[in-house]
């Protein structure tokens, strides 16, 4: 089947499908963002399925079903290969590690916390209970320059 386009002469729903699969193909290479790229897929599918048939709806149904099928099979299999990895600098990283109480944490009161060769002002997560001097906490967040620690339960075994 051949359609007009923009007045310059009748082209093939082939070479329409194969420009729009180039055109995605060519927006997922600049904005990498794992989405397109089906889509280029599902115009490759859609110009084989022009050669067989004449049918525009069945074409662009077919196209779609595809890209529909590689995005929600195969996206969640490649975006875990292409992300990168967020490692953790500075005081994020503190997030969850252990720290050492050097003085008392009581529900409001700022204390001092030992983690990471340094010393923090800490204060205590809401609704955890006391901490004592020398117990073990553990980092929830970083608010500012303070700590938000709770007390971390040892276990033996």
């Amino acid at each position: 089947m051949y359609i007009g386009l923009f007045g310059i002469g009748e082209v093939s729903m082939i070479v329409v499908w194969l420009v729009i699969a180039v055109i995605l193909a060519l927006i997922e290479a600049f904005t990498q963002g794992l989405t397109t790229i089906w889509f280029a897929g599902g115009a490759v599918v859609a110009a084989a399925v022009a050669v067989f048939s004449d049918n525009i709806l069945l074409q662009f149904l077919a196209g779609l079903a595809v890209s529909v099928v590689l995005l929600y099979f195969t996206r969640p299999l490649v975006k875990d290969k292409f992300t990168r990895r967020l490692v953790k600098t500075n005081v994020s990283a503190l997030i969850g590690r252990t720290g050492t109480a050097e003085s008392p944490l009581t529900d409001g009161e700022p204390g001092t916390v030992r983690a990471d060769g340094k010393t923090w002002t800490a204060l205590l997560a809401p609704d955890e209970a006391d901490v004592k001097e020398g117990e073990k906490v553990e980092i929830v967040s970083v608010e500012g320059v303070k700590l938000i620690v709770k007390g971390k339960k040892e276990r033996f075994s």
